[in-house]
């Protein structure tokens, strides 16, 4: 299950406003708060006292909240790695750490006696580095991680590289934060960030909901939004994308050959379920959309090809259905393209398949539907398996 949170300024906003925001947030099911202590200035008491007050707001709407710092801010603050009652005595409930501290001193501050979780920079150290620490015996339930933000365009995380830091850690059982941008207009962030804090680059511009749609199929647990303040319909799209689609019908024998197949875990099945927005044609017929947006499981066998994704299951259900062939002038089938295989192919009538590389024409497949060419990365990440759910276009 996804885990929703927003990130805070305290130096750039007061903190009755902040207070406004995490109350609208937990409305929706955020559960996370991410802010900044090193960029605060002031006294180190001036500074415990204002994230005292912070600590207190986020507890008061069910809130964590993750404090990001650094070697110097730990310094100026007293605190030492074999030492952190001064972030205890402010309720703070995760250390994000930002920078360098070594194996040691990692390993030293995961044994702290207060119960907080130690959350390191995914995007900065290597995963190596998390894995000997798991190596080592340590709680992996006080261990989180969470990738940067970027504020200058053209500057985050590599696509590849992200994914490939996600599976590493996914293999370990750790929780991965990451960011999305809100498109609100008017939204602040560290550094004068007015592009947005995402984590991915790739993603910086797309609608919020879609973003959180892609991280979380590329493994990411903990979805945050990076500059604030989000809107109220983008914490509510957010919060409505990750959230499991409780299916209004199940095919009984559906259900049944699912859950007595050696190939699928039904439960992991249903909790990696990826939302994906078409746009159905005007011309589909009743039979075409119900088996696009009704029927429920769509998910491929793990076989198809680089030329489509196939959800083959419909098929066995709607064979005595017609599927009416339909002309169409053009010769291929472009990228994007949501089509039903027609009763020119019997044995196949009924599949949906998503064209991934340009396939040609032949009079066997209705274009049922679009997926436009951002929406279209969600079928870089979606795994064998995995359970796609197709929701039309807002």
């Amino acid at each position: 299950m996804a885990v929703l949170g927003v990130s805070v300024y305290p130096d750039i906003r007061p903190l009755s406003e902040i207070r406004e925001y995490l109350k609208l947030a937990s409305k929706y099911g955020f559960t996370r708060v991410f802010t900044s202590m090193f960029s605060v200035e002031g006294t180190p008491d001036e500074v415990l006292a204002y994230f005292r007050d912070l600590d207190g707001a986020s507890h008061e709407y069910g809130m964590e909240i993750s404090l990001d710092i650094n070697p110097e801010c730990m310094a100026r603050l007293g605190a030492t790695p074999g030492d952190l009652s001064v972030f205890d005595e402010i309720k703070a409930d995760i250390l994000r750490m930002d920078g360098a501290y070594g194996e040691e001193d990692n390993f030293l501050m995961l044994q702290n006696p207060y119960g907080m979780k130690i959350e390191y920079n995914a995007s900065a150290l290597d995963p190596a580095a998390i894995e000997a620490l798991v190596a080592r015996g340590v709680d992996k339930n006080r261990i989180l991680a969470c990738h940067n933000f970027y504020p200058q365009r053209y500057t985050g995380f590599r696509w590849d590289k992200f994914r490939e830091v996600n599976a590493r850690l996914s293999k370990l059982g750790i929780r991965i934060g990451a960011f999305v941008a809100s498109q609100a207009p008017g939204t602040h962030g560290v550094w004068d960030a007015i592009c947005g804090l995402p984590t991915v680059e790739r993603l910086r511009d797309y609608p919020a909901d879609l973003q959180a749609r892609i991280l979380a199929a590329a493994g990411t647990t903990d979805v945050f939004f990076g500059n604030a303040y989000a809107s109220e319909e983008e914490l509510a799209a957010v919060a409505q994308a990750l959230a499991p689609v409780e299916p209004h019908y199940v095919n009984p024998k559906v259900e049944y050959a699912l859950a007595h197949s050696d190939y699928f875990d039904m439960s992991a099945t249903m909790a990696n379920q990826r939302k994906v927005r078409v746009e159905p044609l005007y011309d589909i017929t009743d039979v075409e959309r119900e088996i696009l947006l009704d029927f429920f499981p769509h998910l491929d066998m793990g076989d198809s090809s680089e030329w489509i994704w196939r959800t083959r299951m419909p098929r066995m259900f709607y064979q005595d259905q017609v599927i009416a062939p339909r002309r169409y002038p053009e010769a291929e089938f472009p990228v994007g393209s949501v089509v039903i295989v027609n009763d020119n192919y019997k044995h196949y009538a009924g599949e949906v398949q998503v064209v991934l590389e340009p396939i040609v024409n032949d009079g066997t497949r209705n274009l049922v539907a679009r997926i436009d060419r951002e929406e279209m990365t969600m079928f870089d990440v979606i795994g064998d398996n995995d359970l796609v759910v197709f929701l039309p276009a807002r």
